[in-house]
This record gives C-alpha cells, sequence and structure tokens, in this order.
C-alpha cells in the first residue's frame, strides 16, 4: 500500500512560500532576481518596509515571494518589484 505523502516530506521548516514586504541588502547593483534569506528582512506592511529602506546604504524596499529552499539547500527569495 502507498504511503501518504506527508508522511514522505522530512523537512519540517518548510512552509508555503509567501509573498511579502521586505528590505533587501543589494549595496552593488539592482540587477539580480533571487536573494539569499540572509540578505532579506520580512516586514508586516509595505509602509514598514518602506521605512525601513535606506537605499544610499543598500537596503532597498521590494515585494518578493519566498522563502524557498534552492536545489542548492540555501534558502531564496525571489524579487517580485522594487518598492523604490
Amino acid at each position: 500500500m502507498a504511503e501518504a505523502i506527508g508522511t514522505l516530506i522530512s523537512d519540517t521548516q518548510s512552509q508555503l512560500v509567501q509573498t511579502c514586504w521586505v528590505v533587501i541588502y543589494t549595496p552593488q547593483t539592482r540587477r539580480r532576481k533571487r536573494f539569499p534569506e540572509n540578505c532579506v528582512s520580512v516586514y508586516p506592511s509595505e509602509a514598514d518596509a518602506r521605512a525601513a529602506a535606506r537605499p544610499e546604504q543598500g537596503y532597498h524596499a521590494a515585494v518578493a515571494h519566498g522563502p524557498s529552499r534552492s536545489s542548492e539547500g540555501f534558502r531564496l527569495f525571489y524579487l517580485v518589484r522594487w518598492l523604490d
């Protein structure tokens, strides 16, 4: 008899990927489309993300999907659009 898919998943940290307001640290360029979670701070609202942004220091407000586990095992956020 086949096992239920829920019993085959061993990643207890996995959650559904969500769209969220974030501030991304990217000091050199904003051409990338995915960012590791250590460069991303999640905020509860667009206003909070905009208030925390400091573009002159490399912290930019954005909308992103994530976190999602990459094939290399990293947790990544995928850029939807920049807010500033």
